[in-house]
């Protein structure tokens, strides 16, 4: 028998932010109607929760997305009809994307499909529990985003 090695708990958190993640978009992925991608829906998601007036860099700030994959992933939300990339009339330099009409479809479609997912959640662990552990993950990202 091998020796046990003792994890220690930062390595844990970590080791279950990740599990989660992957759960997560595991779930919502299966969930999303046919020829919505999870980054695409990522997109339609922080407009909708946001507001329609974000550029492509903030969507891909707030992501975490590189430039070109934000680009590649509002191209096909364009060419598919699901988002509008406008030219901003206050500053001509930049642009603002904001949701179709069939992307606020498609959007509720998705919404839909997860909605399932999210109320077992709610079943399975109470508002309590969410809103104390919420204090340290926020305090863990901002820590995270300011370390070089």
């Amino acid at each position: 028998m091998g020796a046990v090695i003792e994890e220690h708990p930062e390595v844990q958190v970590f080791d279950e932010i990740s599990l989660i993640e992957h759960g997560v978009r595991t779930a919502i992925s299966r969930a999303l109607p046919v020829g919505l991608t999870y980054p695409q829906y990522e997109v339609l998601n922080l407009i909708a929760r946001r507001g329609e007036d974000l550029t492509p860099a903030s969507i891909a700030q707030a992501l975490k997305m590189t430039p070109g994959a934000i680009t590649n992933t509002l191209q096909r939300l364009e060419r598919t009809g699901l988002v509008a990339v406008e030219g901003c009339s206050a500053d001509r330099r930049k642009k603002r994307v904001r949701i179709t009409g069939g992307g606020w479809e498609a959007y509720g479609r998705a919404m839909a499909a997860i909605r399932p997912k999210a109320e077992k959640l709610r079943e399975g662990f109470t508002q309590k529990e969410f809103r104390e552990a919420l204090p340290f993950l926020k305090a863990l990202r901002v820590w995270m985003s300011e370390i070089p």
